[in-house]
């Protein structure tokens, strides 16, 4: 095992408003989770480490999770390539940073990327 697989990849994530965090939001992960674009190769399970930049925000957030959904380059529909990454357990000030700046868009039934 490598260096870098053994801490778990590094990852920056800058959303740039609230339309765009939708797409991202995983809400129906425990915990929550979100979508990451990415080519580079996760498997499901992977420890990642992302620094989360959320619209107005002045600071970036570091955040631990786990991939747990790997949509393909080449996916079918066009699909954005990428991980889903699941909040920890301790991450509520993240998620309710998230919920926080979604608002009433969280009850919206839009397509997202992915599901």
């Amino acid at each position: 095992m490598t260096d870098q697989e053994e801490r778990g990849s590094l990852l920056s994530l800058t959303v740039a408003d609230e339309s765009v965090l939708y797409a991202m939001y995983m809400p129906f992960v425990r915990h929550g989770g979100l979508f990451v674009p990415t080519t580079e190769p996760h498997d499901l399970g992977d420890e990642v480490f992302l620094l989360l930049g959320l619209p107005d925000a002045p600071e970036r957030i570091p955040v631990a999770g786990r991939v747990v959904w790997v949509t393909p380059a080449h996916a079918r529909n066009g699909r954005l390539a990428g991980i889903g990454v699941q909040l920890g357990a301790d991450d509520d000030l993240v998620r309710s940073r998230i919920e926080e700046c979604l608002g009433p868009l969280l009850e919206a039934d839009g397509p997202t990327h992915t599901m």
